[in-house]
């Protein structure tokens, strides 16, 4: 996990750059306007127009990080940085000022809309939120460390402005460096343009070991976008090779799975009806939610979560007791080559041993080259190997309790010839009692609509998503071979329509949270609060708290800034911790409430006469409290949802639209603020916050599903299965 730690903190230098940002022009505006004489309109466009070049960016930022990669747009990013820093230094005028502040704002635009999409895709599944937590955390770091600066700049004869500002150029520097030589492309994007060998060099860093064939075959599942997904469940065994000359009728209903890693088969007996435990039951019966107004995709993600630990270690839980269950059979071929191997129909088995080592050649990463050669219906292939909690080896699954497998299905066909194909599936273990792991006895599980299923032996029971396979799909399938291998699955998905992939019912489901959360995150008012910190705590009267110290108003509230924005540090140190255990939602639900109570008491404080002292006191406790409260969830989880939710053909276009949502909503707030300050106060201003705080609460309940721990195709997956259910609920 080392390698992907380390890119991720490469990657958030730009956070912390755009933290950097936010403390200094709060910082400096105060000077700015002393100097260049501004109204407060003028003022608020020197501040805002940084978020008006991060919109203006935006706009383009998905499309063109789909195409060119989200590696270079990060270089680009810094190149803003320091070009805008090194303009501000010099500012002669407010135009020019103006014009450093837009290029400013097309760095901060770059690094906040890319530097989640790539830290989702390099991340393992099991500590994504805790990495994609740490822009929040560089972010506010970088704010502490500018606050410093800026206080002891004012502390000066004559305070520098452009100084302040013109700093940014030299860690920009630094982040320009890093990300040249250390970072490497997405692996993500890279199988989405077909390049493998070098996504599986990436992974392999990433990953720390040589076997990513799992993973990698999980990336070319991923660029699918819809499909029709059921639900279905499995008792799954392990395949005996001495069993095949039993009675046949004995093994009708079995159906053997395979999957992209050496080892051994297994062998699988759908669950006729629903189990007690299974996935299959709280579907069925998920859009009749007790609760009104619940989302079922809400119910559905959950179901998946009431099984797992809630603590614990960081690595896979798939399948546990597997191990034990391999170890009999000694240790699982290995087969580095998995991914240069090609596919083509020749009769009874569908694999070669040919293939190049080109990515001109090397079109189609498939099941390996033991596993190619039995793919066929009948034939000895491996689904898993090796323990599954063992972060040293392979048959680590793809992260979060979940597995990728295939099954091949046969029927006759009209000319009596039999025709195959290949569906895949998602399998996720259930949990223990009734349907867990069990060793040497005939256990028999009874559906609640009469189904049963009888397996000797131990077995466990697990949900699954079954749908059309990217790498089997039909239209690969029926081309013709190019070279030794066939047309990789992101030529044929690189046709489909950008605007028919956006109209899928999972990626609208999706795209509606995202966009609705990024605007009521902006709408609580966070970054107006931010950027006028200063000010506002001016207006509440902090200085008279530190009077004694012989400090002047603008001092005193850079200084309660800096020790505000030094708190929030272990506030998201401990955020960073829970955000893969007790996951998103619960952080937002536990957080949410918090904020709306600084809030009100923020109002109370301003409407009612306590004195001054009492007063700055209360001010200022309740702002500190909001924003340590805010970074723990708020602050990060709308960006962390926004990564995970969307399949990789649509990521960068639809994180863009709910970035220029943001974005929007973060002029409309930075802009507007100073006119609402002058004209309904401090009590005015939080008390729409608070409204909106507790509008935020409702939706996250109601509406934002529990994404911790699954991986980024799941969870796709799981918003078409949701959106399609409901659609079809409410045409019945």
């Amino acid at each position: 996990m080392n390698g992907a730690a380390l890119v991720a903190i490469i990657a958030t230098i730009g956070n912390l750059l755009q933290g950097w940002d936010n403390a200094t022009i709060a910082g400096a505006v105060v000077y700015i306007k002393k100097e260049l004489d501004l109204g407060s309109t003028i003022e608020g466009l020197v501040v805002a127009m940084s978020l008006i070049g991060a919109t203006l960016i935006t706009t383009c930022s998905g499309p063109l990080s789909d195409s060119v990669g989200r590696r270079p747009m990060l270089i680009l990013s810094s190149v803003f940085y320091f070009a805008s820093g090194l303009i501000m230094l010099w500012s002669p005028n407010v135009y020019v000022l103006l014009l450093a502040r837009l290029i400013d704002g097309f760095g901060v635009g770059l690094a906040v809309t890319l530097t989640p999409i790539y830290i989702s895709e390099t991340a393992p599944s099991e500590i994504r939120g805790l990495l994609n937590t740490l822009p929040q955390f560089t972010g506010s770091g970088g704010m502490f460390f500018a606050y410093c600066m800026v206080f002891g700049l004012s502390l000066m004869a004559s305070t520098s402005w452009r100084l302040m500002l013109g700093v940014l150029s030299i860690p920009s520097l630094v982040y320009f460096a890093l990300t040249v030589l250390y970072l490497p492309e997405s692996p993500r994007w890279l199988v989405s343009k077909g390049k493998m060998v070098e996504a599986k060099r990436v992974l392999q860093r990433l990953r720390g070991r040589e076997d990513v064939s799992g993973e990698m075959a999980l990336l070319v599942e991923g660029l699918t976008v819809g499909g029709e997904t059921s639900i279905e469940e499995y008792m799954i065994g392990l395949d005996n090779d001495g069993t095949e000359d039993q009675d046949p009728m004995a093994r009708k209903d079995e159906i053997k799975l395979y999957g992209p890693e050496g080892g051994l088969s297994w062998i699988a007996k759908p669950v006729t009806g629903q189990s007690a435990l299974g996935l299959i039951s709280r579907h069925g019966s998920m859009v009749n939610s007790s609760i009104p107004l619940m989302d079922p995709l809400v119910t559905l993600f959950g179901s998946v979560h009431e099984k797992q630990p809630e603590s614990g270690s960081m690595r896979s839980m798939l399948f546990p007791n597997f191990g034990s269950m391999f170890s009999a059979a000694g240790p699982p071929v290995k087969d580095d080559q998995w991914d240069e191997e090609s596919l083509q129909n020749d009769g009874d088995g569908y694999g070669t041993d040919g293939g190049d080592l080109s990515d001109d050649n090397l079109h189609s990463p498939l099941i390996s080259r033991q596993t190619t050669s039995v793919v066929a219906p009948h034939g000895g292939s491996s689904l898993m190997q090796g323990n599954a909690g063992e972060t040293s080896g392979g048959g680590m699954g793809i992260g979060g309790g979940w597995q990728l497998a295939w099954k091949w299905s046969e029927r006759e066909g009209e000319d009596g010839k039999k025709e195959g194909g290949f569906k895949r599936i998602y399998l996720h273990r259930e949990g223990s009692g009734p349907g867990g792991s069990r060793r040497g006895s005939i256990v028999s599980i009874l559906g609640s609509c009469g189904g049963n299923v009888s397996i000797e032996g131990e077995y466990v029971q697990a949900s699954a998503l079954v749908s059309q396979p990217a790498l089997y799909s039909k239209e690969l399938m029926s081309q013709c071979p190019v070279g030794p291998a066939m047309v990789h699955p992101s030529e044929t998905v690189s046709k489909t329509p950008m605007l028919s992939a956006l109209g899928d019912p999972g990626v609208s489901r999706a795209l509606l949270v995202g966009v609705a959360i990024q605007m009521l995150q902006q709408f609580s008012g966070i970054n107006g609060v931010m950027y006028y910190t200063p000010q506002i705590l001016e207006q509440a009267g902090v200085s008279v708290l530190l009077s004694s110290l012989g400090l002047g108003s603008n001092s005193a509230s850079f200084l309660i800034s800096a020790f505000t924005t030094l708190l929030m540090l272990p506030c998201i140190a401990i955020a960073m911790r829970f955000m893969d255990i007790s996951g998103r939602r619960t952080l937002l639900l536990t957080t949410i409430p918090v904020l709306i109570a600084s809030l009100v008491i923020l109002v109370l404080s301003n409407i009612v006469n306590l004195g001054s002292i009492i007063h700055a006191v209360i001010s200022t406790v309740c702002v500190v409290v909001y924003f340590c409260c805010f970074v723990m969830a708020y602050g990060p989880i709308p960006n962390i949802l926004c990564s995970e939710i969307f399949p990789t053909r649509v990521r960068g276009v639809c994180i863009a639209i709910c970035a220029l949502v943001f974005w929007i909503c973060d002029i409309i707030v930075t802009y507007t603020l100073p006119v609402m300050l002058s004209s309904i106060g401090l009590a005015g201003v939080f008390s729409i916050y608070a409204i909106v705080c507790t509008v935020s609460w409702v939706f996250v309940f109601l509406k934002v599903p529990e994404t911790k721990g699954m991986p980024l195709e799941v969870i796709t997956e799981f918003f078409a299965v949701g959106a399609r259910q409901t659609v079809a609920a409410k045409n019945e």
